[in-house]
């Protein structure tokens, strides 16, 4: 990323703090207060020098005023700092937190291809690890870097008054330190940049291994996993070191060129000392002003250090929130669907250099099951993503009761179909919550009887707590099967007009299938639905099959006309057929 677009960043964040504006004068203000009473200490340390002149020579009186002043002063600096951290942290923490619920809403309207384009880990790492980081180095620029350039300032004005010409030294020699430190931070940007994004791939490829635990121990790949995961963490390892190394030679670089500026006013300051032009205590003071003066450029080198981290990882929150979303533009909405459903010419590719669909016609009556089969990568899947929109078509038009849509609004569009996928998904809930998502007003004996008819409430009361049983995202003590059952269970609780079956019964044994055949058919029953089957012997009964094969429909008909056809479909039911009587 270029200087430019760290500009853009930079940009983009000060429009985010735009809306705590007052918070940010206040803090400005604390920060102020705690400048000011912080650089008192060594003024009112000097004068407290100079009330001792010698033995028997104090000014008790004197510097007991002093020494309660100070008392007085460091109180009141711990309030107007601890009010400024308060602050600070409000600021910071509401940003972040404003971020974080921006990009996991963006992610829930995202396009389905920005999606699958990328790893799902790197998604989570952007929402959490990034968001971190960029709290990390924005609280760090409220808290030191404000102060720090505050208490740069004040020092000056202070050692300015106690001697100008001390004051010169130091002041000629700063621009050193600056253009140091702006140096190195110039080149550990980038380096940030990379850990940011082996980070998010490492994130994907471990969400990866244990969401696919049983996969990996069942085909030995533990090994390759481990080999593959070092070979991520020694290229994370690599970039981390880099970044750190070269972000960390900023400070002890500008602590060196300070503690030399630090001598050099040691030594100045004692001649002038020993010559009248200062006092003792005026040296005591300009040396602590001195060392003061040198901390916040440590400070603030580092906070340089981790601010460029911060960005980087701010622009790919960023890049996140900004992501193109599902154009929504339909502005229909179909009240009472038929379902009657048309592909007219449709051509679709996800890779457009790649054909994949090309001028595919389709007509479904209302109330029709349609299957769809065929070989793997055949696009019998894409034909549902397409009539779902979760892609949009190249060409042509998919209709629903004469209507396009593209005009229907997608909520409405959506909310017309049931779906029960191949890929089960279940929430962090109990399993009477994870029912009553299609119909949260569903009740007790409504859910119970849905559960009946896909034979789902036996080993849901075999359970400890029933339809209470807590469970998590991946299911828990539940088998795939068991997780799928739940998953039709769920839709016969609000059937919509349209359904929707892609591989619904692909982790149910062949017994159970046939038991919940008979709660399909009362699911289907008045309704187009589409199915989508490996396993031949569940669409026999369909009202028309659709045999496809490299995006075309190269065979349709009933399940007797396409055996009769002797053609694809005759083939592949034929193959399955021997395979089942030979098991």
């Amino acid at each position: 990323m270029n200087n430019k677009s760290q500009s853009g960043i930079m940009k983009r964040i000060l429009i985010e703090l735009k809306g705590y504006s007052l918070r940010i004068v206040l803090s400005i203000l604390c920060a102020l207060a705690t400048v000011y009473l912080t650089l008192r200490i060594p003024i009112l340390t000097g004068r407290a020098v100079d009330c001792i002149v010698g033995k028997g020579q104090i000014d008790y009186t004197r510097l007991i005023a002093i020494l309660k002043e100070m008392v007085e002063t460091i109180v009141a600096t711990f309030f107007s700092q601890w009010i400024m951290n308060r602050l600070n942290n409000s600021i910071t923490f509401n940003v972040t937190k404003s971020l974080r619920d921006r990009a996991f809403a963006r992610l829930q309207q995202i396009k389905l291809a920005t999606i699958d384009a990328h790893p799902h880990g790197d998604f989570v790492s952007r929402i959490v690890t990034d968001a971190d980081t960029f709290a990390d180095g924005l609280l760090m620029g409220f808290t030191q870097f404000f102060t720090g350039v505050l208490t740069i300032l004040g020092t000056i004005y202070f050692m300015v008054i106690i001697s100008w010409k001390i004051a010169l030294v130091v002041i000629i020699a700063t621009p050193v330190s600056l253009l140091l430190a702006k140096f190195i931070s110039e080149r550990t940007y980038k380096f940030f940049g990379t850990q940011a994004k082996l980070r998010g791939a490492q994130t994907s490829f471990i969400e990866e291994i244990i969401v696919n635990k049983n996969i990996v121990r069942n085909m030995d790949y533990e090994d390759d996993a481990l080999e593959k995961f070092s070979i991520m963490n020694d290229e994370l390892a690599d970039a981390s070191m880099k970044a750190t190394f070269y972000s960390s030679t900023v400070n002890p670089s500008t602590r060196l060129i300070n503690n030399i500026i630090y001598a050099m006013v040691g030594v100045f300051g004692a001649v002038m000392a020993i010559s009248g032009g200062i006092t003792v205590g005026g040296l005591a003071s300009f040396l602590s002003y001195a060392s003061t003066y040198a901390k916040p450029f440590n400070e603030i080198s580092g906070v340089i250090t981790e601010f460029q981290n911060a960005l980087a990882c701010a622009g790919r929150l960023f890049e996140m929130i900004d992501a193109q979303v599902e154009v929504n533009d339909g502005n229909k909405v179909i009240t009472d669907a038929k379902g009657r459903i048309e592909f007219k010419d449709v051509s679709f590719s996800y890779d457009k250099s790649k054909k994949l669909i090309e001028h595919l016609n389709i007509s479904v009556e209302p109330g029709q099951r349609v299957a769809i089969v065929g070989p793997t990568g055949a696009g019998k899947s894409t034909i549902i993503n397409l009539l779902m929109r979760f892609y949009d078509i190249d060409s042509g038009q998919i209709l629903i009761d004469g209507t396009d849509i593209r005009d229907i609004e997608l909520d409405n569009l959506r909310g017309n179909f049931g779906m029960v996928l191949q890929e089960t998904w279940v929430k962090n809930a109990s399993i009477k919550e994870n029912l009553k998502l299609a119909n949260p007003d569903a009740s007790d004996e409504e859910i119970i009887e849905a559960a009946k008819a896909t034979h789902a409430h036996g080993f849901i009361k075999r359970m400890e707590y029933g339809y209470d049983t807590m469970l998590s995202s991946d299911g828990g003590m539940l088998s795939q099967g068991q997780i799928q059952l739940l998953c039709i269970t769920r839709v016969m609780l609000n059937i919509p007009p349209m359904l929707i079956l892609d591989e619904a019964t692909s982790s149910i044994d062949t017994r159970t299938e046939q038991k919940i055949q008979s709660a399909f058919n009362k699911m289907m029953k008045g309704r187009t639905t589409f199915v989508v089957a490996h396993r031949l012997s569940t669409i026999k009964g369909a009202d028309l099959i659709l045999f496809v094969k490299d995006g075309q429909i190269v065979e349709q008909g009933t399940h007797g006309e396409l055996l009769q056809k002797n053609g694809f479909y005759a083939k592949l039911y034929q193959s399955q057929f021997k395979e089942e009587s030979v098991s």
